[in-house]
């Protein structure tokens, strides 16, 4: 492996925005469309490494940087050598900053509380404060060593409105600046591998705003550019819209990110549609734990995609002697040996089994997508 972040163009879309991008990492190169599972705690939920893989992954969301200072703390990770060897992940990474959980545990009073200089949390079980700002942030994200780091900024609300989105703004503008500042003096991890920083647009769902922060993020040409924000994901048609409005303004050669898109196969198949290249989601292995599974057909349509079916809902008596597999054709490791009349028994009893076997399924149905995105861009003429 060489020790650099680069990206480029592979193939664009003979008619759409979507494109096939590459980028290198210190732990190995990445095709997009990519989704990243997510190990907010530095474990993907009832899957190893090993079913990552066999899924088709080649990129996680590995340890979230205010999970990771509650436990199991800095000093652990360092000690061990990073995320990387604490996991047992050794392809590429992406951390979160922690500023989502401003947003979240803000919501939450005593719990966070923000100020013009970053965020103050108070650690869950033994009351310490624990500060996150640029600097804290970034330094984190060194001793977690993930390839791809993100700036610290506020996930802006979609309630407040304009004021509330104005504040988020302002402060993810000005923490930018900082976090670039602080990579600059040094690009590499604690372990000595390069780091790519992304910064994040931010703005709500006001058309002005998320102009004015695109064009700050595109003018301070980081590594990538994110897209965030709570409608991110959550409203689907508002996200497509956002893309609409920004897109113009990216540079083609950078990978773009929507943070926290990933609930459907279909969000995916959507984004890319816009020019979005990675997403992540915590959707696919948590529906699988509440016994709800993806199950349809991948229909090509006027040169594009369409995920079209029903999840299943495991639970249900109807499927107690079903002997077919979730989804006929998918070739993951559950849908080849295991029948819906055993995972509803397996759901049924509470046996561990079944998260594992569900988590699979529907992790490798998201990686089916990007796979079939990309194959019908590179044999485009």
């Amino acid at each position: 492996m060489t020790n650099q972040y680069h990206s480029s163009i592979v193939k664009k879309h003979k008619t759409l925005p979507a494109r096939v991008m590459q980028f290198s990492t210190p732990h190995g190169n990445v095709l997009t469309p990519a989704f990243m599972p997510v190990g907010t705690r530095a474990m993907l939920n009832y899957l190893t490494p090993t079913d990552l893989k066999a899924a088709g992954s080649e990129i996680i969301l590995g340890g979230n940087t205010y999970h990771m200072l509650v436990a199991p703390g800095m000093d652990v990770l360092q000690a061990v050598g990073g995320m990387h060897r604490f996991m047992g992940w050794d392809k590429a990474m992406l951390t979160d900053s922690g500023g989502f959980q401003v947003l979240s545990l803000s919501k939450k009073g005593q719990i966070c509380l923000i100020d013009e200089e970053g965020a103050h949390f108070k650690h869950p079980i033994t009351g310490k404060i624990i500060h996150l700002n640029p600097h804290t942030s970034i330094g984190t994200q060194k001793i977690i060593g993930a390839d791809i780091i993100m700036a610290f900024d506020q996930c802006t609300p979609e309630t407040g409105g304009r004021e509330a989105a104005l504040a988020a703004l302002d402060r993810t503008h000005r923490w930018l600046l900082l976090c670039k500042e602080e990579q600059e003096k040094n690009p590499n991890s604690a372990y000595g591998l390069r780091q790519a920083l992304f910064g994040i647009i931010q703005g709500g769902s006001f058309r002005d705003l998320r102009d004015t922060s695109t064009e700050f993020v595109v003018n301070l040409d980081l590594d990538g550019i994110a897209i965030g924000g709570e409608v991110i994901g959550f409203d689907m048609p508002k996200t497509a819209e956002i893309i609409d409005w920004v897109r113009p303004m990216l540079p083609a050669n950078k990978i773009r990110y929507t943070m926290g898109v990933g609930l459907n196969p279909q969000d995916l198949i959507d984004v890319v549609a816009k020019g979005i290249d990675i997403f992540d989601c915590v959707a696919p292995t948590r529906n699988a734990r509440h016994g709800t599974l993806y199950h349809g057909d991948l229909v090509e349509r006027d040169g594009w995609l369409a995920f079209e079916g029903e999840r299943i809902s495991i639970k249900k008596g109807l499927y107690a002697k079903d002997d077919q597999p979730l989804m006929q054709d998918c070739t993951c490791y559950t849908c080849q040996r295991f029948s819906r009349a055993y995972l509803h028994y397996l759901f049924k009893e509470g046996l561990i089994a079944y998260f594992h076997l569900a988590s699979i399924h529907n992790v490798h149905v998201m990686q089916m997508t990007c796979a079939k995105m990309r194959e019908i861009m590179l044999r485009d003429d």
